[in-house]
C-alpha cells in the first residue's frame, strides 16, 4: 500500500517526502480532531468507579 502511494505522488524524491509528510500529518489531524472525539464517548474507559 505504501509503495502504491509513493509511486503515485508527483515530483522528485524531495517533493515526494514533503508530500508524504503532509499526508501523514493530515491523517493524524483527522484522527485527533474528528475520529477520536467521536469515538471517545463509546469507549468503556470512563467508568472508573471502584465496586
Amino acid at each position: 500500500m505504501y509503495g502504491w502511494i509513493w509511486r503515485h505522488l508527483p515530483g522528485p524524491v524531495a517533493l515526494r517526502v514533503v508530500e508524504a509528510l503532509v499526508l501523514v500529518a493530515a491523517v493524524v489531524a483527522l484522527l485527533m480532531f474528528v475520529v477520536f472525539p467521536w469515538l471517545e464517548p463509546m469507549l468503556p474507559f470512563n467508568d472508573v468507579s471502584v465496586q
